[in-house]
């Protein structure tokens, strides 16, 4: 039976592939014999999907890892290409996440993009399909190069679902954005796998012959070891440079600061793709792709306090941009970035567990957040606006129960999901952060947030579904279905009741062993593949965690959850609600403008990058094509000359000879005799 479900491991990835084909390729086939555009092809390749990586994952959970490479590339002179499949309790979770929200975006879409007669579905799926299957291949690779080439492809299916709208100015504006922003992070991806592997010959996640394993032994020797230092660097630095590259890639992807601008910005694609990318698999590969190195950054405190402050800071920042926006899917756009902050500060405190554990309750109350919002504005006829809202509590209660879960997981309200894991990765930068002045700074931010998550999640909640309906639309909205019911269930369930599998406080305050998630991630070497990493964060990076009660920090972070709702409960939860961050005057413009992060990079772009290329460029076409340019004529112009004398006429051959004879004979003269 093991054997049987590694084997059919990369069926998980080829399914979606396949709908991809049939909905690219089957032509008017897909358009008028498949119903719904080719989205039952999809559905069905997710759904099998999803299943094949349950498998998996109860295989794995029997303390088994599967490790499969094929060569791609060798002969070369310091190392070897391949392709490989990597099973483990990490790789074999994310695969449920990515193949469960996948489906359940498939069905929903059913309801949704069909709602107002769509074209172009074959397309819509045909994205989705090709999208599934590049997430799917990158949680499971084995090696960072084929982790990259996926994590381009993710990319670009993000590109392509964001522009579905092509034809309209702000979908392709906002795909061109993610693409470029996204890309600028990747430059800097692609030359950290280039290090990677003329560092240490090897890209390989996991076993003895890995990167992280090599520069362990590196370090832990105290010496270079096997590896190759450049630019006069000891082995540590060099280390945390290939990081900080690799880095790039990651802030990038996963929208942290400064390379955020483009995940408000891709709100312009439908709304399931927003919940399938832009909330619960894309832009988690960045922070997956950290937890999947995290034998490797775990070596590097300097680097891990770096991506604790990005974390942090990021965390607060878009906080407080989602206390003023007015279009439901915008809250959530900065929620995510956000949330994915939390993720972040988790990895860089050293809690890879507490990261992890957020990366999979995010998936789900996001998801549920982001689909219940398309509920919402497919009954108010794809307007987006809160304040045109209200009301809908009574009209729509699927939606709004559900909605209500997700909300009070992102809140982070006990018992929900959001409350175990944010209160978890907040314990880990604390207990790690004492003594350390950079991660209790982070530390600070993220619990900071709390509040201001509390806030913009419940004021989104009052403004949308309580009061009194502001409009004709949400007196009388659009009915939804059943796909559009059934996703938002499954998620609401899952919002409420999946942080259950690791409820720290409980487990220290009773002695009960339901810290299941710790027992997974950290199982046994050989069900793994990694050491366990919370012994080399001590090893390594910041020493042992100080002796700190989790049940202090966590009631911090409750009070301050609850102090945010109820600012929102007395400000909005009104029959007629007024917008009372106006009173913030300047402040309030400078947050619904961003911060002018986008004015920023536009004119760091047009005011200082193009000028200098600008001059560049000059200075390439003036001085150094310049010389050569001259040299080259000058040559060209001595040749033409000298290649006169080659005639073929014998007299001139004659005369030439007797001139400098003639020459010869009157320096001679002229000089005495002979030199």
């Amino acid at each position: 039976m093991a054997a049987t479900a590694f084997e059919l491991a990369p069926v998980i990835a080829l399914l979606p592939f396949v709908s991809f084909l049939i909905a690219l390729f089957g032509g008017e086939f897909a358009r008028k014999m498949l119903p719904k555009g080719g989205a039952l092809p999809g559905i069905a390749a997710t759904g099998g999907s999803l299943l094949l990586s349950l498998w998996v994952l109860l295989t794995v959970a029997g303390g088994r890892s599967y490790h499969q490479t094929i060569v791609w590339v060798n002969g070369l002179e310091t190392f070897d290409l391949h392709f490989g499949i990597f099973l483990d309790p990490l790789s074999a979770m994310m695969l449920v996440i990515v193949s469960l929200i996948a489906f359940l975006v498939h069905i929903f879409s059913l309801g949704y993009m069909n709602d107002e007669g769509e074209t172009g579905l074959p397309r819509y799926y045909a994205g989705l399909g090709l999208f599934t299957f590049s997430m799917l291949s990158f949680v499971f690779s084995d090696n960072l190069l084929m982790a990259f080439m996926f994590f381009e492809l993710v990319g670009l299916c993000s590109y392509l679902l964001i522009g579905f709208w092509f034809r309209n100015p702000g979908p392709a504006s906002a795909a061109k954005k993610a693409f470029l922003v996204t890309r600028f992070g990747d430059y800097f991806f692609l030359i950290g796998v280039v290090a990677v592997l003329a560092t240490f010959g090897t890209a390989q996640f996991a076993g003895d012959h890995s990167f992280a394993h090599v520069a362990e032994q590196a370090l832990a020797e105290g010496g270079a070891g096997d590896v190759t230092t450049f630019f006069g660097l000891g082995p540590r630095a060099w280390f945390s440079v290939i990081g900080l590259l690799v880095l790039g890639g990651v802030v990038g992807k996963s929208a942290q600061f400064p390379l955020h601008t483009w995940l408000p910005d891709a709100m312009e694609g439908p709304t399931p793709v927003s919940a399938l990318i832009h909330a619960a698999t894309m832009v988690a590969a960045g922070v997956y792709l950290v937890a999947r190195m995290y034998g490797f950054y775990a070596l590097l405190p300097q680097v891990l306090a770096i991506i604790a402050f990005i974390g942090g800071f990021t965390a607060l920042f878009a906080a407080t941009m989602g206390v003023v926006k007015r279009e439901i899917k915008q809250v959530l756009a900065y929620s995510t970035i956000s949330q994915y902050g939390y993720m972040m500060l988790g990895l860089g405190a050293g809690g890879y567990v507490a990261a992890t554990f957020h990366l999979m309750t995010h998936a789900f109350f996001k998801a549920l957040l982001f689909l219940g919002a398309g509920s919402v504005i497919i009954a108010m006829h794809h307007n987006e606006n809160m304040w045109d809202m209200g009301g809908l509590r009574e009209k729509m209660p699927v939606t709004y129960w559900t909605f209500l879960s997700g909300s009070l997981a992102l809140a982070g309200i006990v018992p929900f999901s959001g409350f175990w894991s944010k209160d978890e990765v907040l314990y880990e930068a604390l207990v790690h952060g004492i003594g350390n002045p950079v991660l209790l700074a982070a530390y600070a931010m993220g619990l900071l947030a709390v509040f201001f998550t509390g806030f913009y999640t419940f004021r989104m909640v009052f403004l949308t579904f309580h009061g009194e309906p502001r409009t004709d639309t949400a007196r009388d909205p659009h009915g939804v279905g059943w796909n559009v019911k059934f996703p938002l269930v499954v998620l609401g369930i899952l919002a409420a009741t999946a942080g259950l599998v690791n409820m720290t406080p409980v487990a220290q305050l009773t002695d009960a062993h339901i810290e299941f998630l710790h027992s997974w991630l950290n199982g046994p070497v050989e069900a793994t593949g990694a050491h366990h990493y919370e012994e080399l964060v001590s090893q390594f990076a910041y020493g042992e965690p100080a002796d700190v009660s989790a049940l202090i920090p966590g009631a911090v972070s409750l009070a301050l959850a609850l102090a945010g709702m109820g600012l929102a409960w007395t400000l909005y939860n009104v029959p007629e609600p007024v917008e009372h961050t106006d009173k913030l005057g300047g402040a309030k413009t400078v947050l619904f403008n961003n911060y002018y992060q986008d004015e920023y990079q536009v004119w760091l772009a047009s005011g200082l990058t193009l000028p200098l290329a600008r001059a560049a460029d000059k200075f390439d076409a003036g001085i150094i094509d310049g010389v050569v340019n001259g040299v080259s004529s000058v040559s060209l112009f001595g040749g033409s000359r000298v290649k006169r004398i080659q005639s073929g006429v014998v007299t001139n051959y004659a005369l030439m000879l007797v001139l400098g004879f003639v020459v010869l004979l009157l320096v001679v003269g002229f000089t005495g005799g002979w030199f």
